[in-house]
């Protein structure tokens, strides 16, 4: 199928027109979809919302990743964000707290349900797909914008992108493959990244293993430009012009220093084995991160260590029907709609946990939460959802 062809299907812009001009005709879209030559750019398109990603949005990408994955006119995908600030925020989980508390009222919604399912597909599409994929990582990055991005095979970052996954704040757990990603960092990063919601900025998400280039972001444009007018493209190739545009000079690890205690104090299997290397270190930092973690859902916190403790063990395709056990279970909970009460609702940053404390989390209860959804209802992945 022609780019122009597949750009009419999935958005509505008319097949007739010439696929330079297709971003131009669907300035009001919440994403952007255009072709030059043999390289398809898609942008997330709701800059007033950081390009937060709602249901909407996933819908619309789907079918044009897996359609432009195996279209032998586009050898070459791109993502970016509108506006300055963002690539990504994350994921729009107001209205996903809002379906799952309507359900428990009674009234019939699926949004819950449906969002992290055909988000997690998105996400493992991404990780499959043999077409080159690049995200340009500038700005905000966080929760689902890492999904959009650290899955797929490049990942530039910018001095400007600022990257975390604050989950834990929020009463849930870092998904969309952090099971996968987190867990594969040197150091552990991963878990600590993880449970404290640590914000990488510039360089650092590179040096972290997050982003697999560090460009400038001035140095972006053109980048795309260089890509749009190649003939021809491979993996090979996309991997020297990225080379060839990364910066000189790249700052020094922001987290160097700190690297060793984090190898040693975040290797504990249990936050509770955590929380005790952190005592006996007893350095400034080590309060520091002990302070920071005691904010979070105690929930929360003893999920995301065995979420990330299994998905090591786990292949890409496996931590996905995971994640959505977990995104599953903890909508029925109380912490992740009082966590986007205090964070998101409210503001008030005063989140009221139950259980309060870790001590109250019962271990059964958190092994629960992993156990195998009823089968009507668990997320599967198959080949024909990739089709590479």
């Amino acid at each position: 199928m022609s780019a122009a062809r597949l750009l009419h299907r999935v958005s509505g812009v008319p097949s007739r027109i010439k696929t330079r001009s297709v971003a131009t005709q669907m300035v009001e879209g919440e994403v952007l979809a255009s072709a030059r030559g043999v390289v398809g750019t898609i942008t997330l398109n709701r800059p007033k919302a950081l390009n937060a990603l709602n249901l909407n949005m996933v819908r619309k990408m789907y079918p044009l990743l897996q359609e432009w994955n195996c279209a032998g006119d586009i050898q070459l995908i791109l993502i970016k964000g509108a506006g300055e600030k963002a690539f990504c925020a994350g994921g729009d989980v107001l209205a996903v707290s809002a379906s799952a508390l309507k359900e428990r009222a009674g009234e019939e919604t699926t949004l819950h349900k449906d969002f992290f399912k055909e988000e997690y597909r998105l996400n493992f599409l991404l990780g499959k797909m043999s077409t080159p994929y690049v995200a340009l990582m500038d700005g905000i990055v966080m929760g689902g914008g890492c999904g959009l991005s650290i899955n797929g095979r490049y990942r530039v970052a910018t001095e400007k992108t600022m990257l975390a996954m604050p989950e834990t704040a929020l009463g849930l757990f870092p998904d969309v493959g952090g099971s996968y990603f987190l867990s594969r960092l040197s150091d552990n990063l991963g878990m600590f990244l993880a449970l404290t919601g640590h914000r990488l900025t510039g360089a650092d998400v590179f040096h972290s293993g997050l982003a697999s280039h560090y460009i400038r972001s001035e140095d972006l444009p053109k980048l795309e430009e260089e890509f749009a007018g190649l003939k021809k493209i491979d993996d090979a190739l996309v991997r020297d012009v990225l080379a060839s545009y990364s910066a000189a000079e790249v700052p020094e690890f922001g987290l160097k220093k700190d690297l060793e205690k984090i190898r040693r104090c975040f290797a504990g299997r249990s936050v509770v084995d955590i929380i005790k290397r952190l005592k006996d270190d007893d350095s400034e930092w080590a309060k520091k991160q002990h302070a920071v973690i005691g904010k979070m859902s105690p929930t929360s916190l003893k999920v995301t260590a065995q979420q990330l403790d299994m998905g090591s063990r786990m292949s890409f395709a496996e931590i996905f029907p995971m994640e959505y056990r977990l995104s599953q279970r903890l909508m029925e909970e109380h912490d992740f709609h009082e966590g986007c009460r205090a964070i998101l609702i409210d503001k008030d940053r005063k989140p009221k946990w139950k259980p309060a404390t870790l001590e109250e989390v019962d271990d059964h209860t958190v092994d629960s939460y992993f156990r195998r959804l009823p089968t009507h209802r668990e997320l599967e992945l198959h080949d024909h959802y990739v089709n590479y």
